[in-house]
């Protein structure tokens, strides 16, 4: 299966596309495309992979992917599970500033937004303190046809950029330059840690994915990924571990550190640490005075 690139079909008579969808999870391939995506999660749960980096998603949050950005909104296990009752709601805007709509970026009344899309292809989660407001402006698009839903676009965009509190979903820039069979190598790779992150990953099984020696595998992996390959998996359980701690789909810290992949609860603690900046309970605690 061809996992890189993704083509958006955009009828010839929209600049921009909506797309509502309910489905019973995301779609499940790390892909990229052309276009830009602004995707508000009306309901669902689970983990963004953009670029080099991993975010725990959840309902009623938006985020804003760079054109050519590999991604993939990863749903939580539960999603897979015979006879569950959740589905993901999304509404996505898709547009390609170099496209039809270059010549509206190119005007000198469009500078700054302009500039704000070319430095922004890291992604970003839209702010709390603009959720209401974006999601406004995205229900006007989806209802509004001809040039009202461009004019909305145009404001939408405004608005993000005039915001200085965006932070990059992947750190640093992330050109994408693989040829399509290095893409779908790298994708595998990702699919099988992403799907078997709470097993025993041993190196050897992993660069079976990619055909390549571990020794190979472990140079192809940081030059593609910026991370080590015990690095990568790291954050993928942490990232697991964080959900699970903040939902209360677990009754001990010791029972997380175990389902997601770890041997013992000390290098769960330690590897927990290193990432998170704090312990898994202070990381309860933290959530828990937020939410309070």
């Amino acid at each position: 299966m061809k996992v890189l690139p993704f083509t958006i079909p955009v009828p010839h008579d929209h600049s921009i596309i909506v797309q509502e969808e309910v489905l019973p999870h995301f779609y499940t391939y790390l892909h990229r495309h052309a276009e830009i995506q602004i995707t508000w999660i009306k309901t669902g749960e689970g983990t963004l992979l953009a670029g080099n980096s991993m975010h725990a998603f959840r309902d009623g949050e938006i985020y804003v992917l760079g054109a050519n950005l590999p991604h993939l909104f990863k749903s939580d296990p539960v999603y897979f599970q015979q006879d569950n009752d959740k589905d993901v709601q999304t509404v996505t805007i898709f547009f390609n500033p170099t496209g039809k709509l270059s010549a509206l970026f190119g005007l000198p009344e469009m500078k700054t937004v302009s500039a704000f899309i070319t430095q922004m292809q890291s992604g970003f989660k839209i702010p709390d303190s603009l959720y209401l407001d974006i999601v406004k402006r995205i229900e006007t698009i989806q209802q509004a046809s001809g040039a009202e839903q461009l004019y909305t676009f145009i404001e939408l965009l405004n608005v993000m950029s005039s915001n200085n509190e965006l932070q990059p979903l992947s750190s640093g820039s992330y050109a994408f330059s693989m040829t399509d069979p290095e893409g779908m190598r790298i994708a595998n790779v990702y699919n099988y840690i992403m799907q078997n992150y709470s097993s025993a990953l041993t190196l050897d099984d992993v660069a079976m994915q990619a055909h390549l020696t571990p020794t190979a595998f472990c140079r192809y992996f940081k030059k593609h990924t910026r991370h080590t390959f015990v690095n990568f998996v790291n954050k993928v359980r942490v990232n697991e571990a964080c959900k699970m701690l903040v939902n209360g789909s677990a009754k001990s810290i010791a029972t997380i550190a175990y389902s997601c992949g770890f041997n013992s609860i000390t290098n769960f603690n330690y590897v927990f640490k290193s990432i998170t900046g704090v312990s898994p309970r202070d990381y309860v605690n933290s959530y828990s005075n937020t939410i309070e």
